[in-house]
């Protein structure tokens, strides 16, 4: 099994910042990619707010572009979303995602995936 553990929520006045940690755990060889999600408004899906490839190419949801960075340390299978510049609007559970997590070599060979959510961390921008 392998499960990610979120850490790094919390409260911020408007214009502060906070760093987000995930840490992945278990059997693992490789993952595709790491990013972070929230929920999007009422009826929709979680939208992307940001991921990273293997080679850290990253994509940003448009409303966080220039004001959250994601980065991520493969060798430790951790990924972090620095946030600066927080709205009111970027209040929201923030739940981080494992894309195409290969348990071994030959789960990878066999292209035999998981998708791993984690739990969901906290964020309240309000003054």
């Amino acid at each position: 099994q392998v499960q990610l553990v979120e850490s790094g929520g919390g409260l911020v006045q408007p214009g502060g910042s906070l760093r987000l940690s995930c840490a992945a755990s278990g059997t693992i060889f490789s993952i595709y990619a790491m990013g972070w999600y929230r929920p999007a408004p009422a009826g929709k899906q979680r939208e992307l707010v940001a991921t990273i490839t293997g080679v850290g190419s990253p994509t940003y949801a448009d409303s966080v572009k220039g004001r959250f960075t994601i980065s991520r340390d493969s060798a430790k299978n951790t990924v972090y979303l620095q946030m600066n510049s927080l709205e009111p609007e970027d209040t929201a559970v923030y739940y981080c995602n494992a894309d195409r997590v290969f348990s071994t070599y030959t789960d990878y060979r066999a292209d035999r995936y998981l998708e791993v959510w984690g739990q969901g961390t906290p964020v309240t921008v309000s003054g």
